[in-house]
């Protein structure tokens, strides 16, 4: 299905851009933002860093708060970030309106329950779909990095570990290290994946990073203000799992910081000069 241009705008010599289409993998449309160097404008294929957000934020959070445009121009280094989640009327959500469930909550993970799983396949869309549409469309290379930040940071950690073949590098500022074992992956997957929580195990970063000694570069940031520290983030399960694998985990616990964009704003353009020297060797 075509791509409808939704939005355009000139940003430090390159264009953030704004894209809807039809999502086979998900059934229903889905929406991305992708901002493309000045160096992609001189028929030059570039590298990407995928974004993947939050709890309740959608393509808009991270390209309008986050800052990163500048250094990505910089650099050469094209950024894409999805939705969230499914949306549309036709596609579940929590009855209560619940914001850390259904709309705007996929946890990047597949779905296998109904009435979610002929919808919640953000683990495929992302890994998947969105890549090989970018790579059709933009002139950008299949040279690729991922990020994100809270929910996005679970994801982001997950999806590289299980595709290390995909991705140069990773990164992730306040993720959802331990699901798990925490109140908001405990209710997502119990109610995305079922009871079983063998299928759980899939999707959480230190677990899958306890069994196995990667070689992907990995970068994590904390603040140590942030209210779901301990309660949601359970850092100190990643920094364990990593003792056990044996794994070069570079975990930075930053002082005063929460969990906001302020946070991510504050080191975006170290995550990206991070990622650059993985992405353009």
């Amino acid at each position: 299905m075509p791509m409808e241009a939704i939005s355009s705008n000139q940003m430090f010599g390159g264009r953030n851009q704004q894209y809807s289409h039809y999502s086979e993998t998900l059934t229903c449309n889905m929406r991305f933002a992708i901002f493309l160097p000045p160096q992609a404008e001189k028929s030059n294929k570039v590298p990407v860093l995928y974004w993947l957000s939050g709890l309740t934020c959608t393509d808009e959070n991270f390209m309008h708060k986050a800052g990163a445009q500048r250094m990505a121009a910089k650099l050469g280094i094209a950024i894409v970030a999805p939705d969230t989640s499914p949306r549309g009327n036709s596609v579940p959500d929590d009855e209560a309106g619940a914001y850390d469930f259904g709309l705007g909550a996929g946890f990047y993970l597949n779905a296998s329950q109904q009435p979610w799983k002929t919808h919640y396949q953000m683990y495929d869309y992302v890994v998947s779909e969105l890549p090989a549409l970018i790579e059709k469309n933009f002139p950008v290379s299949d040279k690729k990095a991922i990020s994100g930040h809270s929910m996005g940071g679970h994801g982001a950690l997950t999806i590289a570990l299980k595709n290390t073949d995909k991705y140069t590098s990773v990164s992730a500022f306040s993720p959802i290290a331990n699901p798990c074992n925490c109140p908001w992956g405990q209710k997502a997957f119990s109610l995305y994946l079922g009871d079983d929580k063998s299928s759980w195990e899939q999707y959480d970063a230190s677990l899958l990073l306890q069994k196995t000694q990667y070689t992907l570069p990995i970068l994590v940031d904390l603040g140590d203000a942030d209210d779901f520290l301990e309660n949601q983030l359970k850092p100190q399960s990643l920094v364990d799992a990593a003792k056990v694998s044996n794994t070069n985990l570079a975990l930075r616990m930053q002082s005063g910081y929460d969990h906001s964009y302020f946070f991510i704003a504050s080191f975006i353009e170290e995550h990206l000069m991070f990622h650059e020297q993985y992405l353009n060797t």
